[in-house]
């Protein structure tokens, strides 16, 4: 079920459930806003706090790192307390944090609060992404969620230069606190527990037997390749001699069709297999990676652009559905938080030292397209025969 009481009359039932769907993706939404639209905020960082490059890094790091090892506690209180009490008191703390962080004076302040907004951020997402595994067509909810984000994002990356002109820093960290405080009343929406639909088999299964962690090891690798490519689309463009703002233009682009991607997904929602979606969601990914190499020229390099984000949102959605039909209390899902979180610190990392040893990012998007193949091999044992249903 994804509602609380089966007592209730379907009508009911059914909008209980439409609405448990918008707090999912409105609160899913607002918490990564640092990421999504990070460029932006660096250069308003720089500009206005004089931060350096380290220090911009260090902030980064520090709330992504909060919002992925908030997953650890998460393992413990999943099952235990009131999610609707809980949702609304990190709501409440994640609120407090970006109102204090427009007073942050000095840098190392702001880090401390962006670790306490990423800390409380964290936790919600927890909440969220364990909920949406329950819903009786997980590949949507999660297919809303991606787009939630997206969207959100874009519109960020648009509205948030307007701003600082006129309000500064302070614009973003007021957004982000009023933004959550709407999302405060669609928190009762949220379910008091985790109940999963995972199968009998698979709600008896140990969270660290064989299926989970080949889903997590995917997961995982999915992002190591993903974060890692992405990141380095820019100096790719800059290696074949693509005018920086030529790619910064594909790669604006590129946005749309990542929400596209997701859009598509979630109105694909409630198959019974995902094996076609993740096959040809994986493989056109794979095909984007390599026809990265051998000096693409503008056309060549702006269809894999395109290709790349596409199908790395249209996938995903897919890739989390998997993992929640194994999950039957909300921890698989939790530790997929922190396994998120790990892939987008290692691709940039990794990708970043191959390409700094061996002089070039060819040999990257190779090894990007051998973990993406990897990935997908993974996801294909965690789907369902024609015996299991």
């Amino acid at each position: 079920m994804t509602t609380s009481s089966i007592a209730e009359p379907i009508g009911v039932q059914r909008n209980e459930s439409h609405m448990r769907l918008w707090a999912v993706v409105a609160i899913a939404a607002v918490v990564p806003a640092l990421l999504m639209m990070g460029p932006v905020v660096a250069g308003q960082l720089a500009t206005q706090m004089g931060m350096n490059a380290s220090q911009i890094g260090l902030l980064f790091m520090s709330e992504n790192g909060a919002m992925s090892l908030a997953t650890l506690p998460a393992l413990y209180w999943l099952s235990r307390i009131n999610l609707k009490q809980a949702s609304l008191a990190f709501g409440t703390v994640f609120i407090a944090a970006n109102l204090l962080s427009i007073w942050a004076a000095t840098s190392d302040v702001l880090i401390g609060l962006r670790i306490l907004s990423g800390v409380a951020g964290g936790s919600l997402t927890v909440i969220c992404i364990a909920t949406a595994g329950t819903f009786a067509k997980p590949d949507r909810a999660y297919g809303f969620w991606v787009l939630g984000q997206l969207s959100l994002g874009a519109i960020g990356l648009t509205l948030l230069p307007r701003l600082f002109e006129v309000y500064g820093l302070g614009a973003f960290f007021m957004t982000l606190s009023i933004l959550m405080a709407l999302c405060l009343p669609l928190m009762r929406f949220l379910p008091e527990r985790i109940q999963g639909k995972a199968s009998k088999s698979a709600s008896k299964a140990s969270l660290w037997s064989l299926k989970p962690i080949c889903g997590l090891a995917a997961v995982l690798f999915f992002y190591i390749s993903l974060n890692g490519t992405w990141t380095f689309m820019g100096t790719l463009a800059g290696e074949v001699g693509i005018n920086p703002q030529v790619s910064g233009d594909i790669l604006a682009i590129a946005t749309l069709f990542g929400i596209g991607g997701a859009l598509i997904a979630a109105f694909m929602g409630g198959r019974r297999s995902y094996k076609i979606p993740l096959i040809i969601g994986y493989l056109v990914m794979v095909f984007s990676v390599l026809a990265l190499l051998a000096e693409p020229d503008v056309l060549r390099y702006s269809l894999a652009a395109f290709a790349f984000k596409f199908t790395w949102t249209f996938v995903l959605p897919f890739i989390l559905a998997s993992l929640a039909r194994l999950d039957s209390n909300g921890q698989i899902m939790n530790l997929s938080n922190l396994v998120i979180g790990g892939g987008l610190a290692i691709g940039p990392m990794l990708a970043g030292q191959i390409i700094e040893t061996l002089s070039g990012v060819e040999t990257f998007l190779y090894v990007a397209a051998a973990l993406t193949i990897t990935s997908l091999l993974l996801m294909l044992s965690l789907q369902k025969t024609k015996q299991e249903g």
